[in-house]
């Protein structure tokens, strides 16, 4: 197995493809002797019959059929170690880290990333996510390249940030909530009176900093995902993202609140959204295109 070569792969490749000796050869500009003694080299290492030749045509035989995908793969991650390599050698860096807002839309995200999946498919993209204080943590602790962080992240010394926008928060509770059984309209004060769930920052930047936090009961917690979670059980109430709970309010599982401030203004509060990194972070190609796109994106959306 240790003289199996590259080429024996790629030619097992093209003769499974094309179906036959004489069409692998044309396809590989070679003579048909050639690819037929590269297969011959190639069942006599690996100890068996790739191909039933009984036929008119050559047929993978079963040991062909279970070889041929992990052939395959052999042959793709060469492909990427040789692209990923020319890139790392003029210039492209291997590595992308991004750390994203948990509040963020999760479809506007996904759509940038599968371009960028598209574009640098060699480049390696590690994103986390993080809440509140987490995400500007992670880019001043040099742990990430580019970060989506809330606003407040615009006055942190160390940070460059370009806004990308606002997120729609919508006060919510589960249908048999006290608060969401109110027909009219519900005074701030009254909202005080119940479990108010609410996002917990895992680092020490917003300590001692409170966000549309009202009531004198509160559950702190840093998963944006179980907090969902509590309210659609009826826990407490909350505000959400509105990407994250649509579906719920549409199928009724949760309840929109209609939440005024004092004097009866409607509404709640927007929290801005940027695009950060470290002022003395330099980005390479494909960040650079990340960062580009990702403002791009928002840009559109707006």
């Amino acid at each position: 197995m240790k003289a199996v070569t590259i080429d024996q792969l790629r030619v097992f490749r093209q003769v499974a493809e094309t179906g036959s000796f004489s069409a692998a050869a044309r396809a590989m500009h070679r003579a048909q002797s050639a690819v037929t003694y590269a297969i011959q080299k190639l069942e006599d290492q690996v100890g068996t019959q790739l191909f039933d030749r009984a036929g008119y045509r050559p047929v993978l035989s079963e040991a062909g059929r279970a070889l041929l995908p992990r052939a395959m793969r052999i042959l793709d991650e060469l492909a990427a170690f040789g692209s990923q390599a020319r890139g790392i050698a003029g210039g492209l860096e291997p590595e992308v880290s991004l750390v994203v807002e948990a509040l963020y839309s999760t479809p506007l995200l996904m759509r940038v990333l599968a371009d960028f999946q598209r574009e640098y498919p060699s480049v390696q993209l590690r994103i986390t996510v993080e809440t509140l204080g987490g995400t500007a943590q992670a880019l001043l602790d040099g742990a990430a390249d580019l970060g989506i962080c809330l606003d407040f992240a615009q006055s942190i010394i160390g940070l460059e940030a370009t806004p990308m926008g606002r997120v729609e928060l919508v006060p919510v509770a589960a249908p048999g909530h006290p608060l969401a059984r109110r027909k009219a309209p519900i005074p701030l004060e009254a909202t005080r009176d119940h479990v108010q769930l609410v996002l917990s920052d895992r680092s020490a930047l917003t300590r001692g900093k409170e966000y549309t936090v009202f009531a004198t009961r509160t559950w702190r917690l840093a998963d944006l995902g179980a907090r969902h979670a509590m309210v659609v059980a009826g826990l407490g109430w909350c505000s959400m993202p509105l990407h994250m709970v649509k579906d719920d309010l549409a199928a009724k599982r949760l309840v929109r609140l209609d939440i005024r401030w004092p004097g009866g203004v409607k509404g709640f509060p927007s929290p801005g959204v940027l695009l950060a990194r470290r002022k003395d972070k330099v980005l390479g190609p494909a960040g650079a295109w990340l960062a580009n796109r990702l403002l791009a994106s928002a840009s559109t959306r707006s």
